[in-house]
């Protein structure tokens, strides 16, 4: 008795000392956190939104095609025919459960104007190679798509490589460069819509979007969904924006002919992340990245994705900050590197003094015996009340904007499968909140450090900034298929197959028929 009552007054001396100055604002700290997510996600909210009312009143006007464009005068063939040419470059590294779907979402663009697919691989080995020649020979009479092997990377990230390689291989009449994520799902209407913002506003240097995960119901999942939750409302601001998303990136086709501002060079000689790079490059030259509001995207995780594969992915999005090529990029890279992992653990901390609260509360209530003077004070309930009420604003602005985005998409893609959010588990949200910002400081810390990452079975290794050297580790047939990334893909393992077209799949085969009888004249 005499050791549970120990404890207690143990337990009670803790919950009291949560109780000092100092103590108190750390936990205001995490509350404020809290709201600031919150309002971040109702102005995200907002933006996409406004853009449901627009394509609403679009349809209600008489525009059954709002979710291509919302001026219907804009199908007139008159301005179809000038449509700038744009070529679209797909950097592929293995074949996993939703690629081929996202393949097939990316050729079906209606977009109206000349356009070519470039899909890249590092070699014939690759299990995409064979599902998108496959994907290519069904589409081959209506899409003018094809596949280019890159060989190995010696002084840049594989993607870059790929995508670098594409870039040479692109019609020389392009006015528009777009490179897609295999995992990208794109709209019917997001090449047009991208492609429109570059016209009505030549100064943009990047046009981007977002992706919206749809997690599988792994914890894992849903730590990929948490992580990018908060970096989603920078990509909400309907307009200009400081944050760059690698998966899906619009440039002016020149700037890679010309490499202006040396971001051929740039990315080529050293670079690890392209997303990073071209971003530092924006910023050092006062250039606009951009995001319209329909530029959100459904990302389905896989229905395997355990904890394993989303460490490294927290482990390679914690490393890019290693990556750099200025000084100045790297003082903003250690600016955020500082100020995500003090977020990251302001905003736990809190919760784990609510626990010490709490459990001396239960004790203090249901406790035998009673102390001549109790050191227990009532006021750390008060602060884990407060604690509470902020933690369930959160969530409800972050369901909010999931629900937006998740009406928008359904929107943007009629004829797709229409998404819900009955699959999400909103307990399961919160946890990951929790796991996911404890364990973002700690993956920060190991990239520091360690100067090397895996990257879809390929070692990197950075110094001052740029991959200083690439390796490879050789894998036997017998060894069977490898999983990485967010879509559970396979890198050694079975091709894939493509399955059986969709309705859009039909609708685009017509439409290029009567639109493009010459699109593969050069």
């Amino acid at each position: 008795m005499l050791s549970l009552q120990s404890l207690d007054l143990f337990l009670f001396s803790l919950s009291r000392i949560l109780c000092t100055p100092f103590a108190i604002f750390i936990q205001i700290q995490g509350c404020i956190i809290c709201l600031v997510l919150a309002l971040g996600w109702a102005l995200a909210a907002r933006v996409r939104n406004r853009e449901i009312k627009q394509m609403t009143n679009s349809m209600k006007n008489g525009n059954s095609l709002s979710f291509l464009c919302h001026d219907i005068n804009e199908f007139e063939h008159s301005n179809q025919v000038n449509l700038p040419r744009v070529t679209v470059i797909m950097p592929l590294k293995g074949f996993g459960e939703h690629n081929l779907h996202n393949w097939r979402t990316q050729i079906t663009s209606l977009y109206g104007g000349a356009i070519e697919f470039i899909f890249v691989v590092e070699s014939t080995e690759d299990p995409a190679y064979h599902a998108v020649s496959r994907l290519i020979s069904e589409f081959e009479d209506y899409v003018d798509a094809k596949i280019i092997v890159a060989g190995l990377s010696i002084t840049c990230s594989q993607k870059i490589h790929n995508q670098l390689v594409g870039v040479e291989k692109m019609h020389k009449d392009s006015k528009y460069v777009l490179f897609l994520d295999d995992d990208v799902r794109v709209h019917p209407g997001s090449i047009g819509a991208l492609a429109r913002e570059m016209e009505k506003k030549p100064e943009i240097f990047i046009q981007t979007g977002y992706p919206l995960d749809l997690p599988s119901g792994s914890l894992g999942s849903y730590c990929i969904y948490e992580y990018h939750m908060p970096c989603s409302m920078g990509f909400a601001t309907g307009g200009k924006t400081f944050f760059l998303w690698g998966g899906c990136m619009m440039m002016h086709a020149d700037d890679f002919r010309q490499d202006r501002y040396g971001l051929v060079s740039g990315l080529k000689n050293g670079g690890y992340s392209d997303d990073m790079t071209l971003a530092a490059i924006a910023g050092a030259h006062k250039r606009l990245i951009s995001s319209p509001p329909v530029a959100v995207f459904p990302h389905p995780l896989a229905s395997d994705l355990n904890f394993g594969r989303y460490w490294n992915y927290l482990r390679k999005q914690t490393f890019v900050l290693e990556s750099y090529i200025t000084n100045v990029n790297w003082l903003m890279n250690r600016a955020l590197f500082a100020f995500h992992s003090w977020a990251s653990w302001g905003f736990v901390t809190p919760y784990f003094m609510a626990l010490i609260h709490v459990a001396a509360a239960l004790r203090f209530y249901n406790m035998p015996y009673s102390f001549e003077e109790t050191p227990y004070t009532s006021g750390g309930l008060v602060l884990v009340t407060v604690l509470a009420i902020c933690t369930l604003v959160e969530l409800l602005s972050m369901w909010n904007l999931t629900r937006i985005e998740v009406q928008l998409c359904n929107m943007l893609s009629p004829e797709a499968p229409q998404l819900s959010l009955a699959s999400y588990n909103w307990c399961l949200v919160f946890v990951a909140m929790l796991v996911d910002n404890f364990l973002y400081p700690i993956s920060a810390v190991r990239s520091h450090f360690s100067q090397c990452i895996d990257w879809s079975g390929i070692q990197y290794y950075l110094k001052d900034g740029k991959v200083s050297k690439i390796e490879r580790t050789k894998r036997s047939k017998d060894m069977g298929p490898v999983f990485t990334d967010l879509g559970g893909k396979h890198l050694y393992g079975k091709k894939g197959l493509p399955t059986r077209g969709s309705f859009l799949s039909s609708l685009v085969k017509s439409f290029a028929q009567w639109h493009q009888p010459k699109k593969f004249d050069n």
